[in-house]
């Protein structure tokens, strides 16, 4: 899929790799979901499917913490208050033990509603306000969003397909 470049190809990318990923993600039975069998974000760690989910929620709850602060014309901590761009495998181990008590459903549930929360804050935001300049660095919020939404989903749902776990791969 190509890079989207305007609110319209963003919104198709994120529903469209959503959908795939959710999905690969019904396929893993809950008993197994617990199972770090896939190679984890930080180097020599390992990951189990719940600690993907709770990384894709990690993700998406920031990038909805950037973009409510922006409005509110408050700083931003990139990408989270105490890590820098260097700590990212830190940071995942941090989303894992977030979520880490919650049950599968529940973690499935709360990807759902990040994820239609970044729909909403999307649709209600123009083309100019998206992709119109920079935001952070050279980066423009529509390519920030779509970093950890659409290439995130995309990335998680190869690792899904990839783990050593019982799914039912049609």
């Amino acid at each position: 899929m190509a890079v989207p470049t305007s609110k319209v190809e963003l919104l198709a990318a994120i529903t469209t790799t959503f959908e795939k990923l959710m999905a690969d993600l019904a396929k893993v039975r809950p008993d197994r979901a617990g199972e770090a069998t896939m190679k984890g974000h930080a180097d020599g760690t390992t990951m189990s499917p719940a600690d993907l989910v709770a990384y894709l929620i990690g993700w998406n709850e920031l990038v909805l913490k950037w973009l409510d602060r922006d409005d509110r014309d408050e700083p931003v901590d990139y990408p989270e208050a105490g890590f820098k761009w260097n700590q990212l495998g830190v940071l995942a181990q941090k989303f894992y033990a977030d979520y880490n008590a919650m049950p599968w459903h529940e973690l499935l549930a709360r990807l759902e509603d990040a994820k239609a929360g970044l729909i909403a804050t999307i649709t209600v935001r123009s083309d100019e306000e998206l992709y119109g300049s920079a935001w952070y660095g050279k980066w423009t919020k529509g390519r920030m969003i779509q970093f950890n939404t659409s290439s995130a989903y995309a990335n998680a749902r190869a690792r899904i397909r990839a783990a050593p776990l019982e799914l039912d791969r049609d």
